[in-house]
């Protein structure tokens, strides 16, 4: 089975752990928080990042990747070993001044949406999302035993490569970032609420339950709602349109939300 641990999500940093709960490894998806809130929020989660495999990285943004030398440097302390590999995009990798930091103390990757890979036990398939970075991807994971989980975040539609590969997935963390009104009547100059609101933006909540309808299944158990805006959302409107959206269908997943700055635990 599958574990999600998301230490953070929202737009001031984001990170998350998969957990093959069987072995008890796991990799961290993202690492846009600092040192000490990962391993403080990791240990709270019961994970020992000993046990990290891999760190796969979903776009360049900083909310991403500005926690990644720290991270990398605070785990070969912790490890008293080489920290494990980074993964992400050509294009990602070429943009990103924190993945370049850290080229020379790690093992920096390359990995192709729609081009599967192990991590271990666990197989992982990037697929595109859209979004106005570089290049940016969501990830479906799936364990020995055909345990699988979803995440896509930073999206502002859900392309039809997406929806493909979050079909039939047993935990979907899925973007619920804004409510449409909060948005418009919000604090944001015009520009970004349009960049916001954008097919290369971020999924509202509208949207992520219209998301969600589609990509339902017998196999769905439990739906996360991922990067929650601060100034644009309130966990009570993104757990009330992915509820609706499965109440509407008469599925009986569970939902919750993940945080800015708590630990959230999903199985």
């Amino acid at each position: 089975m599958l574990l999600l641990h998301v230490l953070a999500s929202g737009s001031k940093g984001n990170a998350a752990i998969v957990e093959d709960a069987s072995t008890g490894r796991g990799v961290l998806v993202d690492c846009g928080i600092c040192k000490r809130d990962l391993f403080a929020r990791a240990a709270a989660a019961g994970f020992d990042l000993a046990r990290l495999d891999a760190i796969l990285i979903t776009h360049d943004h900083t909310d991403h990747v500005k926690g990644l030398g720290v991270a990398t440097r605070g785990l070969a302390k912790a490890r008293s070993a080489a920290v494990p590999p980074v993964y992400a995009l050509g294009p990602v990798r070429a943009a990103s001044a924190e993945i370049a930091k850290v080229e020379g103390a790690c093992d920096v990757r390359d990995m192709r949406c729609g081009a599967s890979f192990g991590i271990g036990p666990v197989g992982v398939y990037p697929f595109r999302t859209s979004h106005d970075a570089a290049a940016s991807c969501g990830f479906r994971f799936e364990d020995a035993g055909g345990d699988a989980l979803g995440y896509v975040t930073d999206t502002g539609v859900l392309t039809d490569e997406a929806r493909d590969a979050l079909r039939e997935v047993r935990m979907l963390a899925l973007e619920s970032n804004h409510d449409e009104r909060m948005l418009r009547e919000g604090p944001y100059p015009w520009a970004l609420k349009q960049r916001v609101a954008s097919d290369r933006g971020h999924l509202s909540n509208a949207q992520a339950a219209d998301a969600l309808l589609s990509l339902l299944s017998p196999r769905l158990e439990q739906v996360v709602g991922m990067h929650l805006s601060e100034n644009n959302n309130l966990p009570s409107l993104a757990a009330r349109a992915l509820t609706g959206a499965l109440a509407q269908a008469g599925h009986p997943a569970r939902v919750a939300c993940a945080a800015q700055h708590l630990l959230v635990s999903v199985r």
